[in-house]
């Protein structure tokens, strides 16, 4: 017996009417790439999503066709979120921070038909024009009289001009639910980049898990400043919830400074603000240093890496901010756990031990760890092994692929190695391919590394594995000084005596002039590697 419910399909075009017709007033701000800040709201924002869905239909793009964006957080990469994905095109978001051959490999693979990127990157499309048979069309976001006349790009428009002459009235089409909405490339991944190509329904449903009160608890009195880029998994999925249940969006376009993200958090009343840990490093150095504190922000979404114990305690104890530490991957659309506690009862300790952990499943997540043969492993926070997830918004193959799908019996193997506690908080321990492994036994470089990062003049560390002749692999940790310190090796190797067992402490640290970090703000540590290549341990 079926159910005798309405059948209306969860497309992405119902997000943006929905906040049109119930938040239309809530505002939208985004500091430019010109340098102001402008100011609309939802209303503005779907109108001109509907005058980009008329100026596709003028241009002849067909359904299904890929639109990429190349542009920073702001109004005008919002409305084309919208205004592709509810046209029934595939909204394409690309990394500027990709050299040109990555880039123009991307945009080739997808076979974008259409480029809308923000002038910041008019190099970049002129590095890689030549190379993209596929694109029709150049849309620049600017005013008419912005846009270069020497360049020689074909078939360049004005974003400004081209919607200009159209309507914002516009009937979204009826399609299928599981339809593609939109397209984002995995980012540190051995060989070509990946793509992963969500549906309508898979974003809907991440959309509503997002606000649930247990995830980002998100809602209409909130104001929101995603920092994360829109062009790293579609900004953790924060456009489409705050869409769904009519959040204030504040973006900060080129601006992702220390100064210019605070000034934007006090001068709009953010209360919840979402990024990696490399920009609140930024945002933090800065409140230091101007003894500054917040006003309104009552929680800040960590994730991309681990979230250092320094900095949460940094947030929560010393500013009341409350920290979310979240898990996810471009796989996963992206949010696969959240840190929230399931109690205030217990002690701050064991709270504060919970929540530094990547945290809970989020309802429409499952996950399991196994080990080397596959046999699923208790959940005792003790055992560790391979992290394994499966559900609605997590991929069962990449788009045009090289090989086989990846998926493992339905579960999609993560990479990561993670215990689980009997509570169901989830630990990453390592990526699989970064685990140290000495002497038979596995060392977390992430724990290592949140421990050097509690020195009060460590600015960032990494953790790798170097050679040694009898224990296989040493840790050794790779260190980037604050500004006009000078910590020693001594004192940092200090700071581990009686936080972990003593086989478990680096055996060196070595000073660097900077970690290198990958396209999303993740360190790299494959790089890292290769740079230490000739470093020799002290002992062997």
């Amino acid at each position: 017996m079926r159910g005798i419910m309405q059948a209306q399909s969860l497309l992405l075009h119902r997000l943006i009417d929905h906040a049109d017709r119930y938040h239309g007033e809530t505002e939208i701000v985004s500091r430019r790439v010109e340098g102001d800040i402008h100011r609309t709201n939802w209303s503005g924002i779907a109108g001109r999503s509907r005058q980009v869905a008329n100026a596709l239909d003028r241009l002849g793009v067909a359904a299904g066709e890929r639109v990429a964006t190349l542009a920073w957080n702001g109004y005008r990469h919002l409305e084309t979120y919208f205004g592709v994905s509810g046209s029934q095109r595939v909204l394409h978001t690309l990394n500027p921070r990709l050299v040109p051959a990555q880039l123009a490999w991307i945009i080739n693979h997808a076979e974008d038909a259409v480029v809308c990127f923000d002038m910041t990157f008019l190099p970049l499309i002129q590095a890689v024009h030549a190379q993209c048979p596929s694109v029709t069309h150049w849309v620049a976001y600017c005013d008419a009289d912005k846009l270069p006349a020497d360049t020689a790009i074909p078939n360049l428009y004005a974003y400004e001009a081209l919607l200009s002459t159209e309507s914002s009235t516009y009937t979204w089409p009826e399609f299928d639910e599981d339809s593609a909405s939109s397209l984002c490339y995995t980012s540190g991944t051995t060989g070509n980049p990946k793509g992963v190509m969500y549906s309508h329904r898979s974003t809907s449903l991440h959309a509503m898990a997002s606000a649930f009160p247990d995830c980002l608890n998100l809602g209409a009195m909130d104001a929101v400043l995603p920092v994360v880029p829109m062009f790293h998994v579609n900004a953790w999925g924060i456009p489409y919830a705050a869409a769904a249940v009519g959040s204030k969006l504040v973006f900060p376009g080129p601006a992702m400074d220390g100064a210019s993200i605070y000034n934007l958090i006090e001068g709009e009343g953010v209360t919840m603000a979402a990024g990696v840990p490399t920009v609140w490093q930024m945002l933090l150095a800065h409140m230091d240093k101007e003894g500054l504190r917040f006003n309104n922000l009552k929680r800040t979404v960590i994730g991309g890496s681990a979230c250092p114990p320094a900095m949460y305690d940094r947030f929560v104890n010393d500013l009341g901010v409350q920290v979310l530490h979240a898990w996810g991957m471009t796989e996963m659309s992206p949010l696969g756990t959240v840190g929230v506690l399931k109690s205030q009862h217990g002690d701050a300790d064991a709270q504060r031990t919970q929540l530094l952990k990547q945290g809970r499943a989020v309802f429409g997540v499952d996950m399991k760890i196994v080990d080397a043969d596959g046999k699923e492993l208790p959940w005792d926070g003790k055992a560790y092994g391979d992290l394994l997830v499966r559900g609605p918004w997590i991929l069962s193959d990449y788009y045009n692929p090289e090989g086989d799908s990846p998926l493992v019996d339905g579960w999609f193997p993560t990479g990561d190695v993670a215990t689980i506690d009997p509570q169901g908080f989830m630990q990453i321990t390592d990526r699989s391919k970064d685990v140290i492994k000495s002497g038979g036994e596995w060392i977390s470089s992430i724990d290592v590394e949140n421990i050097a990062m509690a020195h009060p003049d460590v600015l960032m560390a990494a953790c790798i594995g170097v050679y040694h002749p009898k224990w296989d692999e040493r840790p050794i940790i790779a260190v980037v000084k604050k500004p006009d310190s000078s910590p020693t090796r001594e004192a940092i190797l200090a700071c581990f005596e009686g936080k972990i067992a003593k086989w478990q402490v680096p055996d060196d640290v070595v000073f660097v002039d900077a970690i290198p970090l990958g396209a999303t703000g993740k360190m790299q540590k494959m790089v890292l590697r290769e740079q230490l290549k000739d470093y020799r341990l002290p002992d062997a």
